[in-house]
């Protein structure tokens, strides 16, 4: 099977279930459209198939789109925050105090895992 065929379906399977999503839930939040919707179902299901396929595809657009506007903001957030605030002795500080904590919670792991491995090394013994 060609790499490209299987992402193309397995594509077409998430837009599919997307779009029944979709569709499902504006038949219950919807009473308006309820009816239509139960009555669409009665219908032919490849052309209901593809309707649900179109309409996942035009969702996940949407929510890509979505996403990518936020990120956009809070990257120029980052950035504007970044020009404006300059390094001070109270960051440093929380930046020492969060290696300090680092080392401490990686020393603890080491004892912890030589402490594992004697008791294991104790259990074979017995």
């Amino acid at each position: 099977m060609n790499p490209d065929n299987l992402t193309q379906i397995i594509q077409k399977g998430f837009h599919l279930t997307l779009g029944a999503t979709s569709f499902f839930m504006e038949t219950l939040q919807n009473s308006s459209k309820r009816d239509e919707n139960l009555n669409k179902l009665n219908s032919d299901f490849n052309q209901l198939t593809e309707e649900w396929a179109q309409r996942g595809e035009m969702t996940e657009r949407e929510a890509r789109n979505f996403v990518d506007t936020i990120l956009n903001q809070q990257n120029s957030q980052v950035n504007t925050d970044s020009i404006n605030v300059p390094s001070t002795p109270v960051s440093d500080f929380v930046q020492s105090d969060i290696q300090r904590d680092l080392l401490e919670l990686t020393q603890e792991v080491a004892d912890l895992r030589a402490a594992l491995q004697q008791s294991q090394k104790s259990d074979s013994q017995n």
